[in-house]
């Protein structure tokens, strides 16, 4: 199987973070019969010095280069992958695509409606690349901001709303779609490094949903073993990606 991780800041991560997409490679590793590869057009983290996306400083050593592949951006959202995911998808051909987008459309570019439309564009065009597409969407988590802001949380719930009836409307047989949980002991005091930006156990967290959203639904892999107690997955690959 062919996973593309498909996100934001809270994707691509920053130079010395592991990344919820290696806990993500560790779980899979450790779980699935059979091959699989991480695949898409970016493998660098975000380095906050320079302001660009170049980084190869990973926490983690033993994240095979060839697992690191991702389509993530700081700053991008559905707004700046829609117009990209046909041509990405056709490129790389992810059997499943696992997204975690919209805190930052609802922060900075578009309001929960306009960003719900997005997001629906976004999955017409993968259909369009690869009609048997698989899809697992992480609901927005708000962030520290909406703790202050109620009008930017109720834009947050809104989004997701919406984006639950998106799930609702275009899942088919041919091309299921799944609405990941919201990770239920999620704490952005405890789980985030600013509010915003998961920290180690915060990772754990992020890789649990979409884990064990596809083996729940799909049966794919085993249950998530990592997240509750922020420790690695036992059993766990130390070598390249299967």
């Amino acid at each position: 199987m062919r996973f593309m991780c498909v996100g934001d800041s809270m994707t691509i991560g920053r130079a010395g973070d592991f990344t919820w997409r290696y806990r993500l490679w560790q779980h899979l590793s450790a779980s699935l019969d059979g091959p699989f590869a991480l695949v898409g057009p970016r493998t660098e983290l975000y380095d906050t010095e320079t302001g660009a996306a170049a980084s190869c400083a990973y926490a983690a050593d033993d994240f095979p280069p060839a697992a690191r592949r991702h389509l993530a951006g700081w700053g991008e959202g559905w707004l700046h992958m829609a117009p990209v995911i046909a041509e990405t998808v056709a490129a790389h051909r992810p059997d499943v695509l696992l997204v975690s987008l919209g805190l930052i459309d609802l922060g900075f570019y578009t309001n929960s409606a306009q960003t719900a439309r997005n997001a629906r564009a976004f999955l017409a065009a993968a259909r369009t690349a690869n009609p048997r597409i698989r899809c697992v969407l992480l609901p927005v988590i708000p962030n520290i901001r909406a703790e202050s802001d109620a009008p930017f949380a109720a834009e947050c719930a809104r989004f997701n709303e919406l984006l639950a009836k998106a799930v609702a409307d275009l899942d088919t047989p041919v091309s299921p779609l799944l609405l990941a949980s919201h990770p239920p002991a999620y704490d952005i005091h405890t789980d985030t490094y600013d509010g915003t930006h998961p920290g180690p156990t915060g990772e754990h967290h992020l890789a649990a949903a979409f884990a064990d959203a596809m083996h729940q639904a799909w049966g794919v892999g085993g249950a998530y073993a990592g997240a509750a107690a922020g420790r690695p997955v036992a059993g766990a690959a130390t070598s390249g990606s299967r």
